[in-house]
């Protein structure tokens, strides 16, 4: 359903343009992944002197509120598009005044209730051929709907009635298990969906596919997370690439026994990036069924957690790099490739670069695949689960290093005082610590319970991805550097839970199934239990494991907790690196600390993505904290890029949940970001300088 505010007018098409005309038309403002805008106006001189501009609640955008808003909006010709609440609205606002011009919703019913990626999502995409004008986004029902950029209402011509069912025409029947344990084709309960944004180039859409985390599935079987292009005027299906490959296909051997036929996952459920010129797409691809335990599946799995290049007209492979061999530790390719040409020893490189949970920056040459700097296959630990297939080795860059811890030893444990470091080392006494690629463990209740490493689900850096500077050359990557994952497996319950061998868990605690954080929240979907509920108590000790890695409360880890680096591609070196974000209030006000003098440590966390402009980094606190200079709430911060100090930062009542972005509308540079989290629910804030304060910025300029 569509309702119309008010009417707009349009001019000619500027997506392939970028940013460089004050849009931002595409989630990362390009299809290269960049995240980059050459707008100015804001600087690190008057940075502090932003106000909000308006403001844009969710609320009202389904059933119930939203709690987790991760949209990165797209601004064309002084239009601002959004997806936004429970129901996964598109809404489009006047970028200078935030005002409501058109909504458009889609009622899914079981089919929206069941899906495994719901809530508002990551965004959409914007496409014109210089008169015709869509905006395109997934539902979450996994249907693939164009919609009239000027009015919100669906293209007839385009699919049926404005819509692709992504559920059909994918090489496959997507299926679910039946009441009487059966795998049989189901358009309803069929787990796959998106929650991340089409990508269109050179009118092709390119579609990935998400599912459910995949730490406890109920089955070794899964659907498959094919990536597939269309027509961007009739929805016509051009092309699949088949993750998993089918037999006779490149890679069907490296899934031995012959596991392709049943694993499923292995999805592209992060931003695709695509060289428009070369006619090239980057797919980052996620691991297979399941993430921690893979001895039904021996063998190193194409294409799973690779990097893999395919033609954009035909969808034919180019070239691949699998930077993990056998996947055992969620270290799902996350993170938008980022293209950039750069200069290494004096020879011009056509690179892309690759942000990961591990913190490694992996470097390609993007037209041959090859690395630009030597990335070696070193040998790893091997594990002891029962009937599990194990890589001897992995691939390690060698350039750039590391820009986040990726591992954990008792050097990286929290030493603020030799109390608290006892207290670490007992907590750890009873887990396998190890370096990167440290496998998974059988959890036994008197040790180890799990192997604790970091690098792995939540390090690194993860869906927000990084941004690139094509003026310097250089990748600005916030990491989490103290979000430890514990990884044991216990074999499940019975064979109803689970027909796994062993699934994610704790040695003497009830297995819980994991769900994935987009999962049962959405509008059609049953509301989520009460607090002090039986099923909300049960939800919460599905992470109790994840909790307990505290000392009194304070990060097993010591700081920085969360830093943002900037990595030089023409060196692939690491140029600087800032602790991001004030210090956690449990550490500031613990009285364990008390009178010591702390440096700042930055915060943990997984959400927050930034944003480069031609002077500065941009990018939202990940927690809520609270400091005599600002009341409990968060700061959106703005660093130099050339040094990495802040140089000034602004209040907001909730935390960065979606990537900022920038735009420029009628003379006034505006910067918009998602927050929510906690019991505050989503809201787009639009901040810009005060009236006047730009007339005088470009005066200055003058």
């Amino acid at each position: 359903m569509t309702v119309g505010v008010s009417g707009q007018s349009g001019t000619k098409n500027m997506f392939s343009a970028g940013t460089k005309n004050g849009e931002w038309p595409s989630y990362c403002g390009d299809v290269r992944g960049s995240r980059y805008s050459p707008l100015d106006q804001i600087n690190a001189t008057n940075f502090n002197k932003l106000e909000i501009a308006w403001r844009f609640k969710t609320d009202s955008l389904g059933t119930r509120p939203e709690y987790k808003l991760e949209g990165t909006s797209l601004v064309v010709k002084g239009v601002l598009y959004a997806t936004a609440g429970t129901r996964r609205a598109v809404v489009a606002l006047d970028a200078a005044t935030g005002e409501l011009l058109w909504v458009h919703g889609e009622h899914e019913g079981a089919r929206g209730a069941a899906a495994p990626r719901q809530l508002s999502g990551r965004g959409l995409a914007y496409w014109s051929d210089g008169k015709d004008e869509r905006i395109l986004y997934f539902t979450p029902g996994f249907r693939l709907v164009a919609l009239d950029a000027k009015t919100g209402v669906p293209v007839p011509t385009f699919g049926k009635n404005g819509a692709v069912d992504l559920k059909l025409d994918d090489d496959q029947e997507i299926s679910a298990w039946n009441a009487a344990g059966q795998w049989v084709p189901d358009l309803i309960n069929g787990e796959i969906g998106i929650h991340s944004t089409p990508v269109i180039a050179k009118d092709v859409v390119i579609v990935g596919a998400a599912f459910r985390e995949g730490m406890t599935p109920k089955s070794m079987r899964n659907n498959k997370g094919h990536v597939r292009g269309y027509d961007v005027l009739t929805g016509k299906r051009l092309w699949i690439f088949h993750t998993i490959p089918m037999k006779g296909e490149f890679g069907y051997d490296t899934w031995e026994k012959g596991s392709a036929e049943y694993t499923g996952n292995t999805g592209v459920w992060t931003q695709i990036s695509v060289d428009e010129e070369l006619g090239l797409v980057y797919l980052p691809v996620e691991s297979p069924t399941s993430d921690y335990y893979g001895g039904h599946r021996p063998g190193n799995n194409l294409f799973s957690e690779s990097l893999v290049c395919v033609d954009l007209r035909t969808g034919k492979r180019k070239w691949h790099y699998q930077v993990v061999h056998h996947a055992l530790w969620d270290m799902d390719l996350s993170s938008a490739p980022l293209l950039a040409d750069i200069n290494v020893n004096g020879r011009a490189i056509k690179a892309v670069a690759l942000p990961s949970k591990q913190g490694f920056l992996y470097v390609f040459d993007r037209v041959t695949g090859e690395p630009v700097w030597p990335i070696v296959e070193q040998p790893v630990e091997k594990g002891n689960a029962p009937g599990e297939w194990y890589s001897p080795t992995q691939p390690i860059p060698t350039k750039p290093p590391a820009y986040s811890r990726n591992g954990v030893s008792i050097d990286d444990l929290i030493d603020f005082t030799p109390a608290l470091r006892d207290e670490a080392l007992t907590l750890v006494s009873k887990y396998h610590l190890g370096p990167v690629f440290t496998p998974p463990v059988v959890s036994k209740v008197d040790g180890p319970l799990a192997s604790l490493t970091l690098g792995t689900a939540s390090g690194g850096t993860n869906w927000p991805g990084a941004s690139y500077d094509p003026e310097t050359h250089t990748v600005y990557a916030y990491a989490c550097n103290a979000c430890p994952t514990p990884i044991g497996l216990v074999p499940p319950p019975n064979k109803q839970f689970s027909d796994m061998n062993y699934v994610a868990g704790t040695a003497g605690q009830e297995v819980h199934v994991s769900r994935g954080p987009g999962e049962a929240a959405g509008a059609d979907a049953p509301p989520p239990p009460r607090p002090g509920s039986p099923a909300a108590a049960a939800a919460a000790a599905a992470f109790a494991a994840y909790r307990r890695l505290n000392v009194q409360g304070l990060p097993l880890i010591k700081p920085p907790y969360g830093t943002i680096s900037a990595i030089n591609l023409d060196k692939g070196e690491i140029m600087w690196q800032s602790a991001h974000g004030d210090t956690p209030d449990v550490v500031r006000n613990h009285p364990a600390l008390k009178g010591m003098n702390i440096p700042r440590t930055g915060q943990p966390g997984y959400n927050v993505g930034t944003l480069v402009t031609k002077s500065l980094i941009i990018a939202g606190d990940g927690q809520l904290t609270t400091t005599p200079e600002h009341p409990r709430g968060a700061m959106l911060r703005a660093y130099d890029k050339a040094t990495g100090k802040e140089v000034g930062a602004v209040y907001m009542p909730a935390t960065e949940s979606g990537s900022p972005m920038t735009y420029m509308v009628n003379g006034k540079q505006y910067i918009v970001i998602a927050i929510s989290g906690g019991p505050y629910s989503g809201e787009y804030l639009a901040f810009s300088l005060p009236s006047g304060e730009e007339r005088a910025v470009s005066d200055a300029g003058r």
